[in-house]
């Protein structure tokens, strides 16, 4: 069904076929020995035109757990992009080496022109502040297989939202499961773009206070104010510490809601939340591996359990 399909942003997949993807990927957290060598022969491209720690990682883990094997670059200054090559030749050598690609840029767009030029399957890793599907499918596999369903959930979205790609990704998938409410928690400076907003037909909530809704969410998600996408540095300083999640302001919370954050963490969680049992975004950082693994093989053609 999905196979030599690109991902390039949540909505490519229908809402089957993302399901798909998070079932395969709650196998193989349940058994990983059994898909040990399913991507034995098959080669990763990883194209990084951004720095990444648990993307990039999660990526290579995943496909060397399936028994693949990788090629790819983790900045562009070691590739022959330092020496002017446009994104179309490149997408089009790598096609003549790798399975499979995938990529993370910092314009918006990148990940659809490098799809258009590609002869195998490209997953968006990331481009610039749009969009970042395979967070988006380690959010909710985190939230299914913590919660148990996608549906009639309370998201509260905090921090960045306007140059958040993994929060647009993420209203924009939980958007098509049943009675889903968002509350968008930031600075003015920093709101949800308006574009997102007319796709979610006003089930949403928005405040500039995070006590003020704490006790209404289901889902708590951090995001850091990305220092990457100011170009006023004075804008950043005045903004970064907007939100700071402590475990006093966690007193009114739900006893089972989850936190969220994509990581990385600057200072918008207290380590002092660690240890709190609502706390799973080191949790979630795993699941993305798995996750990762689930759509490689989907898009590859290898699902065993097919």
């Amino acid at each position: 069904m999905l196979k030599g399909r690109n991902l390039i942003q949540p909505n490519d997949f229908s809402l089957q076929e993302l399901d798909s993807v998070l079932s395969l990927g709650e196998k193989i957290i349940q058994n990983p020995q059994k898909y040990v060598d399913v991507c034995k022969g098959k080669l990763l491209s990883t194209l990084f035109y951004e720095p990444s720690t648990r993307t990039r990682f999660s990526f290579e883990a995943a496909m060397l757990r399936l028994g693949g094997s990788l090629v790819g670059f983790s900045e562009p200054g070691s590739s022959s992009v330092s020496k002017g090559e446009s994104l179309a030749d490149t997408i089009r050598t790598v096609g003549c080496y790798a399975d499979i690609i995938a990529m993370r840029h910092p314009k918006e767009g990148s990940a659809y022109l490098a799809a258009k030029h590609s002869n195998i399957p490209v997953i968006n890793a990331g481009d610039g502040g749009h969009q970042h599907p395979t967070q988006t499918l380690t959010d909710l596999l985190t939230i299914k297989s913590l919660k148990k369903d996608l549906n009639n959930l309370t998201i509260g979205l905090c921090g960045d939202l306007k140059f958040g790609r993994t929060v647009h990704s993420l209203v924009k998938a939980m958007a098509r499961y049943q009675n889903i409410k968002f509350v968008f928690i930031s600075p003015s400076e920093l709101k949800i773009p308006d574009y997102i907003k007319e796709e979610i037909e006003g089930n949403y909530y928005e405040t500039s206070s995070l006590e003020e809704v704490i006790d209404k969410v289901d889902i708590l998600y951090m995001t850091r104010v990305q220092r990457e996408r100011f170009i006023n540095e004075e804008e950043y300083l005045r903004l970064k510490d907007s939100y700071i999640l402590t475990k006093d302001k966690l007193k009114t919370a739900k006893e089972d809601m989850l936190i969220l954050h994509p990581l990385p963490r600057v200072n918008e969680i207290s380590t002092e939340v660690d240890d709190d049992p609502r706390a799973v975004y080191f949790e979630q950082a795993r699941y993305g591996m798995f996750v990762r693994m689930a759509l490689i093989m989907k898009l590859l053609g290898v699902d065993i359990d097919a």
